[in-house]
């Protein structure tokens, strides 16, 4: 009896079915999950490291005057683009122009008794010729004239001196650039112990940065000496200057030299990367990142998808010879163009990993499947 009713269910399920596939319906079909493979080999690629960076003008000059006396006038304002050689400030100009009259009249007096020392000696020296005077006359004459000459001498410095101190009464710039704070006012008392400004030449500038002692120690261990250094310094790829809120600075900066001398604290080397200024955006004080790309060869790049983050490890699905997948734990590094991590462990060149959908694969699932079209990288 229980035999008969089975035979009627499986009659009946297989006339709907017939029923149902004669009016054209699609029954559902198991379906097969597709991913994205590829195979392993080595790649040339080139990697961004980011130094922290501080502008500074390539010629940033710190103006203070070096005589004494009254700010009679301040020529520039902060901020001001100024060119070498313009007037910033002008000290009071009357002292040193009464010194310089005075070493001018003691020069006149000194050249007139130059002359009259001459004059005496002369005739001393004609008269010694004839035996008329003494040998001692001839000596005191002669050194009169010299000890004239020697006052000439002075006075014609001092008179130098005198035009110097005037002339440092106007105060230029020595380069060109923009002013900087000027903490002092018309009137002001100044002294060369003050700082009138800080002149930014910034037509050219130099972003620091530090490079740790391993650069140094990995240069000893090839064998490099100091021109090999200063060559593959020449030679380093141009650099990015990017501003603290990601704006990339237009124009590439070229590595220029590094200190001689270790910082103790910090156990590194300062660099300097000089960068063009033309426009004037880039300011002395400005902080960001320098970006320099290296080459590196040989090395295992995986997309980041195929990557498998787990709180402190990281994993990749390889695809065995019976298409199933299998956890593989793998170091990464990031390569920082947001796309690759470069394996420094765990796979070798020929595996097969799993890319795309990577994230959904399960221990032990199969991943390829024959007549399956596989997308290979």
């Amino acid at each position: 009896m229980k035999k008969k009713n089975v035979m009627t269910w499986a009659v009946a399920i297989a006339t709907a079915v017939s029923g149902l596939t004669a009016c054209n319906i699609d029954m559902p079909q198991q379906v097969d999950s597709s991913f994205e493979t590829m195979t392993i080999k080595k790649a040339d690629i080139e990697l961004p490291y980011k130094f922290s960076a501080r502008m500074k003008g390539q010629n940033d000059v710190t103006v203070t005057p070096q005589v004494s006396g009254q700010l009679m006038k301040i020529c520039v304002t902060e901020g001001e683009q100024v060119k070498k050689g313009q007037v910033l400030f002008v000290i009071d100009q009357r002292n040193a122009q009464l010194e310089l009259e005075a070493a001018q009249a003691n020069l006149q007096a000194a050249l007139a008794q130059e002359n009259s020392a001459k004059l005496e000696y002369e005739s001393n020296k004609n008269l010694f010729d004839k035996k008329i005077v003494s040998s001692y006359m001839l000596t005191n004459s002669e050194n009169s004239y010299k000890q004239a000459q020697a006052a000439v001498a002075q006075a014609r410095a001092s008179v130098n001196r005198a035009k110097v101190n005037l002339g440092f009464c106007t105060i230029t710039a020595t380069v060109s650039g923009k002013i900087g704070e000027i903490p002092v006012r018309v009137g002001d008392q100044v002294s060369p112990m003050t700082q009138l400004t800080m002149l930014s030449g910034n037509t050219t500038m130099y972003a620091e940065i530090s490079i740790t002692e391993a650069v140094i120690e990995s240069a000893v261990k090839e064998g490099m000496n100091a021109a090999d250094i200063e060559k593959y310094v020449a030679q380093l790829p141009p650099a990015t200057f990017v501003m603290k809120n990601g704006t990339e600075y237009p124009h590439k900066g070229r590595f220029t030299s590094l200190t001689g001398v270790v910082n103790a604290t910090t156990g590194s080397l300062t660099a300097k990367i000089l960068f063009p200024n033309p426009e004037g955006h880039l300011y002395s004080g400005i902080q960001g990142s320098v970006v320099m790309k290296f080459a590196e060869k040989d090395l295992i790049v995986v997309p980041q998808n195929a990557v498998i983050r787990l709180q402190d490890k990281s994993q990749v699905y390889k695809v065995q010879a019976d298409s199933t997948a299998t956890a593989t734990e793998v170091t990464i590094e990031d390569t920082g163009n947001g796309k690759d991590f470069i394996i420094t462990s765990g796979l070798n060149v020929g595996d097969k990993i799993v890319t795309t959908g990577a994230n959904n694969v399960t221990e032990g699932q199969k991943v390829l499947f024959p007549g399956e079209v596989k997308s290979e990288k």
